[in-house]
């Protein structure tokens, strides 16, 4: 999907702050070290009066102009030589009267040619992540701080046959595989169990790894879903903010509704699920659901069309364990 419109004018606007701070910083520079040293302001000018000479010559004598741009380069040099030797006598970088950019690469521009730069693509993946709804709980909750240590090794679980941790550690991997074809393959997860089994915390580290490949995940609990799509539908004050928000969350990459369930059940939420789970996967576009429901609870919760959606179009995994939030109050 990329980013929206509106992160893209979004990037560029901040593109031209940058630009306008660092000729703000060169402007200050030139203003305090032409009145401390004018010999400064005299070679600037004298370099100005040069190129606009040249350029003269280029335009009204183009026979001249070859043998007029060897003097000219000639000139320039040696003034360019000449300000370096002054700045550095005064205790100053030779381009300290140099345009300043803080990507030299694109000069500030977002591109190298019609190539986007990596100061883009940095800057893309930041408003990726500020629209996620993650920016702050992925450094804490990724793969790298995953651990099975809170999933029981000594007990076999009578539905799945093996312990919690063995069943953890296999959905790990399927989440790992998931990421790995996540370009090349539609796929769909849905994460049900308990409370405090993990579901929400492998959701995060999803996220993580796609955000940082510059994907767009769109992370909401199903009471924030329902809440935006409930307000615009009945209450819209702004009716293009309003689609390009349901339009960025209906085409994200990933879309993970969390702690489904949890929302007020009616006619409207229930349409509305079904509506995003038809239009994501008409579109090929992979959603992770999470929910304390148990199987049979998500049959009688919803309707038996969308309960034939779940199963027809997501991978089930259930997630069994103790909580592991009162595991780590216990344990200090």
């Amino acid at each position: 999907m990329g980013i929206s419109n509106t992160q893209y004018r979004d990037i560029m606007f901040q593109y031209d702050q940058t630009r306008m701070k660092n000729q703000r910083l060169l402007d200050i520079r030139h203003e305090n070290l032409y009145k401390k040293i004018p010999e400064l302001k005299e070679i600037h000018d004298r370099i100005i009066e040069l190129s606009v000479e040249q350029a003269k010559t280029e335009l009204l004598n183009p026979e001249a102009a070859a043998t007029a741009k060897d003097k000219y380069t000639e000139q320039k040099d040696a003034l360019l030589s000449r300000k370096a030797e002054i700045l550095e006598a005064s205790s100053y970088p030779a381009d300290y009267l140099s345009p300043i950019f803080t990507c030299s690469d694109c000069r500030d521009t977002g591109f190298i040619g019609s190539k986007p730069c990596h100061c883009f693509h940095r800057a893309k993946i930041h408003a990726l992540y500020e629209n996620s709804n993650l920016n702050e709980i992925l450094e804490k909750e990724n793969f790298t701080t995953f651990s099975d240590k809170y999933y029981d090794d000594t007990t076999i679980h009578d539905n799945l046959s093996i312990t919690p941790r063995e069943n953890i550690r296999r959905i790990r991997e399927i989440c790992l595989d998931f990421i790995k074809h996540f370009d090349d393959n539609y796929d769909n997860l849905l994460f049900y169990g308990p409370t405090g089994v993990g579901k929400t915390f492998l959701t995060h580290c999803i996220a993580k790894e796609l955000l940082d490949s510059a994907h767009t995940v769109v992370y909401l609990t199903s009471l924030q879903l329902f809440d935006i799509l409930e307000k615009n539908r009945f209450h819209r004050d702004d009716f293009n903010t309003a689609d390009e928000q349901i339009s960025y969350i209906i085409n994200s990459d990933l879309l993970i509704i969390d702690d489904l369930g949890t929302e007020l059940s009616n006619s409207f939420t229930v349409s509305q699920l079904y509506y995003f789970i038809e239009e994501r996967h008409n579109n090929k576009r992979s959603t992770i659901i999470s929910t304390n429901l148990s199987f049979s609870d998500l049959r009688e919760r919803y309707s038996e069309r969308i309960f034939s959606r779940f199963t027809g179009y997501y991978d089930f995994k259930q997630i069994v364990g103790t909580d592991i939030r009162i595991q780590r109050a216990f344990s200090g």
